[in-house]
């Protein structure tokens, strides 16, 4: 199996694709791009058998209500709402909301953050990927699944703040450690200086490991009326298991 994990920002330099190739018990770290431009993240999900995407897949249902409303000039506030409360459901999507109740992180909001940019270019993606042949299911039960590194870090007990920037190399070389020391099964090779020197290229990584986990079925799907939603908002695909499942489910006969 071929999983690619995908750190989409809004410009190709500081976007990230990271190949592992799981096989006789291992994963290895085959292939990462730092600068990745559009053609490269389509040919990479076209080849993988799972790819996992950090970045919002769609906006939320209720936002982009509110902006043709908007348009038109029929704008209502809910009664007895007021503030921040009426505008949550505008600025968080369902899943946002749901990974914030199961982990207390609070994902950036597609629609009120710069994160929003990075969403542009993913629908554009997307929409190429579907030209191709390869139409992209949001909930995740595609070739693509959406996912968020410090969410699987938290929930492999891994670092998952203070990583960020050339500022906090030294941490980024922790998580490095500490991952390496989870998962011994995982080989980054001529990759890990690299992983090592970029945030970018570790979230590629996580992403990819992430990509495993939805592959097996060790994520959090949508449930009920949350599924029509994420179909178009886009769903951010949980881990349920310990790292090291990611190799001992995929050697078991399904």
């Amino acid at each position: 199996m071929l999983t690619v994990g995908i750190d989409l920002a809004a410009e190709a330099v500081r976007t990230a694709v990271a190949w592992l190739d799981w096989s006789a018990g291992r994963a290895r770290l085959v292939r990462v791009e730092v600068g990745a431009d559009d053609e490269l993240i389509v040919e990479a999900v076209m080849a993988a058998s799972k790819a996992g995407i950090d970045c919002p897949l769609g906006w939320p249902d209720r936002f982009v209500d509110f902006v043709t409303a908007h348009r038109a000039g029929h704008v209502r506030v809910p009664e007895g709402l007021a503030g921040r409360a009426w505008r949550r459901d505008l600025a968080l999507r369902v899943t946002d909301q749901v990974v914030h109740e199961q982990t207390g992180l609070t994902p950036l909001s597609v629609s009120a953050d710069r994160i929003g940019h990075a969403t542009m270019r993913c629908a554009a993606v997307l929409a190429e990927l579907a030209r191709r042949g390869q139409p992209v299911d949001r909930r995740g039960g595609g070739a693509v699944v959406e996912v968020y590194p410090a969410a699987c870090l938290k929930r492999w007990g891994l670092p998952y703040r203070g990583y960020k920037r050339t500022a906090n190399l030294t941490e980024l070389g922790r998580l490095v450690d500490l991952l390496l020391e989870a998962a011994p099964w995982l080989e980054l090779g001529e990759y890990e200086p690299l992983c090592r020197a970029s945030d970018d290229a570790t979230d590629a990584v996580v992403s990819a490991l992430a990509a495993r986990a939805s592959a097996l079925g060790l994520v959090t799907v949508p449930a009920g009326e949350q599924a029509g939603t994420a179909a178009t908002e886009g769903w951010i695909a949980l881990p349920t298991t310990p790292l090291d499942h990611l190799i001992t489910a995929g050697s078991k006969p399904r």
